[in-house]
């Protein structure tokens, strides 16, 4: 790819920051998603970088997110910390619920963000490297708008439904794994669109349930969920826990609300805090943890996002690889000058 920009992080966040107030977010909406894609793009993960701006403003425009929400902690009940985000976009709210749910894990050991009327469209991994960067272990969990067919079906009942875990190391980059459920990650199913490529053989089927490689075909189809029978297990998994048990919509809810808009996905998050220190020895499980990555390493195997940090490190040296097609769509939403 030759046409491709090397920005600052100030530039991104300059251009996010003049596109997300001109379509109406006020300052603190605009800064935490502008640092949510802002990380994305840094880490090379096109699926969920500076593209997700195109998503934001579609989202905005079809008049299916709240730009004026006010994200608030409400009254919460022994392990559990609740933000109501008011239909806005979740970013914001997670970050109201980050210290909070930090306490209340340090006192104790365990602790429940529950989000609730969220707008979400990024990545899990940027929240749960916050709590890993605060020494405590992350799991993460939200459905999304019911794209996917369950295993032996063919009509979508599920969402992607993301799965991301965190362990914190010392002196190291965490231990983070983020994956949707789901065979490809949405974000990914439309790049593929946007960029005419095939899809990987067994993301997805057309609508007449065939299998289908054709992005298109899929998306008037059902994609279908990772690993067969399992996938299918742990994407409904994600339905129950962060969606009926929170007392927030499932996949299929949240794409009734869409009604044909083509706007980020409406419903709720479920985040867990672990204080290791109130476990048992954290020294001690440290020691273990690393004895078990090493046991990875050494056979050449590598350890979840371990390329994102390599991009991590590349973007601090030569600066943030952006498409400039992409660049230039994002650059045309923003206010002239």
């Amino acid at each position: 790819m030759t046409d491709v920009l090397y920005l600052s992080p100030e530039e991104i966040e300059s251009l996010s920051m003049r596109v997300l107030r001109h379509h109406g977010l006020d300052e603190a909406h605009a800064g935490a998603i502008t640092r949510v894609v802002l990380a994305g793009q840094r880490d090379d993960c096109q699926s969920h970088g500076v593209y997700r701006i195109l998503d934001c403003v579609r989202t905005i425009r079809a008049g299916k997110v709240k730009v004026a929400a006010r994200p608030g902690l409400q009254d919460g009940a022994g392990v559990v910390v609740r933000v109501d985000a008011d239909f806005g976009f979740a970013p914001l709210a997670f970050e109201r619920g980050l210290d909070p749910l930090t306490d209340l894990a340090r006192r104790q050991g365990i602790g429940a963000l529950v989000i609730r009327h969220c707008v979400h469209f990024s990545a899990l991994w940027p929240e749960v490297e916050a709590l890993t960067a605060r020494g405590l272990v992350a799991l993460a969990l939200t459905p999304s708008h019911a794209w996917v067919a369950p295993a032996g079906g063919r009509r979508p009942a599920l969402g992607t439904n993301p799965i991301a875990f965190g362990w914190p190391r010392a002196g190291k980059d965490p231990y983070v794994f983020d994956f949707a459920t789901s065979a490809i990650a949405r974000g990914d199913l439309e790049l593929h669109r946007r960029s005419g490529q095939s899809l990987p053989a067994g993301c997805g089927v057309d609508a007449q349930g065939q299998p289908s490689t054709d992005p298109l075909a899929v998306m008037a189809g059902a994609m279908l969920t990772f690993g067969g029978h399992k996938g299918s297990a742990l994407s409904t998994m994600v339905e129950l826990m962060a969606g009926a048990l929170i007392g927030d919509w499932l996949s299929s809810e949240s794409l009734d609300y869409d009604a044909g808009a083509g706007a980020s996905p409406c419903h709720g998050e479920l985040i867990l805090a672990f204080d290791p220190a109130m476990f048992g020895d954290p020294a001690e499980a440290s020691a273990r943890a690393e004895m078990l990555f090493g046991a990875i390493e050494s056979q050449g195997a590598r350890l979840p996002s371990q390329r994102r940090y390599a991009a991590r490190a590349r973007s601090r040296e030569r600066g943030i690889a952006v498409p400039g097609a992409l660049y230039r769509e994002i650059q045309a939403l923003a206010p002239k000058a």
